[in-house]
């Protein structure tokens, strides 16, 4: 049965509620001196407790719990307690009527900067920005945030607008080279800059429509499926005729979603789908290319 979400929630205060998260937490410290990889003996464990333990949200969270991954790949350290490392966020919700899930997030965050002394608490606290916390409040939020949008139309507002607020706090740090605008193809700030804009609530609706209407009736409807990924498709054929400026948030999706949608689209009548896809999300051109010719 399909979960159905209320739309209005009054965000992020600390209920005795069930929490969002079932996230698992991998770290890898090869590029760091021993010193700093002993230093970090426990944060894994620490990391992972704090993403299950959290609440997001307020409310009874009443679904289960959205399955995430963070992988953490450490590169830089130094005066004992500074550190870098590079993010790989992982998130996936279940396909109705099957065994399948779908990859909702698949991004990697190039910069995640932070103070950590061995064995520190670490505690959620959302009206102050931690270099720390506040990222892995950020990725929580989006994880809801885009796991709600699949359920219920803009359900995700209220979440993506808080992980815009933090990473307008971060923007304000020292650490603004982290959670500034660049140029990349993926960054924090561009995302839920894009996915709080009026220009991509089109989009927003789409997303919704290729879950619950698309890929959660496809083993009894597949024309239906069909037809609410090719209204993607095409709305964001007409959105890059008129501005063709990069959206970090188109791209993650692209990313999460390339392969998927080939495998949905496999049977699909009209093969022309595949090069309107090459116009919107020319970074997965190849897969395109070869789905169309089979």
């Amino acid at each position: 049965m399909k979960k159905y979400f209320v739309v209005i929630f009054l965000l992020l205060n600390l209920n005795v509620w069930g929490q969002e998260l079932e996230a698992t937490v991998q770290i890898n410290t090869e590029q760091l001196q021993t010193v700093y990889r002993e230093n970090l003996e426990v944060f894994q464990f620490q990391i992972e407790e704090y993403l299950n333990n959290t609440k997001f949200t307020s409310g009874n969270w009443e679904w289960p719990r959205i399955k995430c991954s963070f992988n953490i790949f450490f590169t830089a350290a130094s005066n004992e307690t500074n550190y870098t490392a590079q993010v790989v966020v992982n998130s996936t919700r279940p396909v109705e009527g099957s065994e399948n899930r779908s990859l909702m997030l698949n991004v990697m965050d190039s910069k995640w900067s932070f103070i950590y002394e061995k064995n520190q608490s670490i505690y959620f606290e959302l009206n102050d920005f931690d270099a720390l916390t506040s990222f892995l409040d950020f990725y929580g939020l989006v994880i809801i945030a885009m796991d709600a949008d699949s359920y219920e139309p803009f359900a995700g507002t209220t979440f993506f607008q808080e992980a815009m607020r933090i990473s307008l706090m971060g923007g304000s740090t020292g650490y603004s080279d982290s959670w500034g605008s660049s140029s990349f193809s993926y960054n924090k700030r561009g995302f839920v800059v894009d996915a709080t804009s009026a220009g991509f609530q089109q989009f927003r609706q789409d997303i919704f429509d290729y879950h619950y209407n698309g890929l959660d009736v496809f083993y009894r409807e597949k024309e239906t499926t069909y037809k609410s990924i090719s209204k993607l498709v095409n709305n964001l054929v007409k959105y890059k005729n008129v501005t063709n400026r990069r959206s970090a948030f188109i791209n993650a999706f692209f990313d999460a979603k390339s392969g998927e949608i080939i495998f949905y689209l496999k049977d699909y009548s009209d093969r022309s789908i595949f090069t309107k896809l090459i116009k919107v999300d020319p970074a997965h051109t190849s897969k395109y290319i070869e789905a169309e010719e089979k």
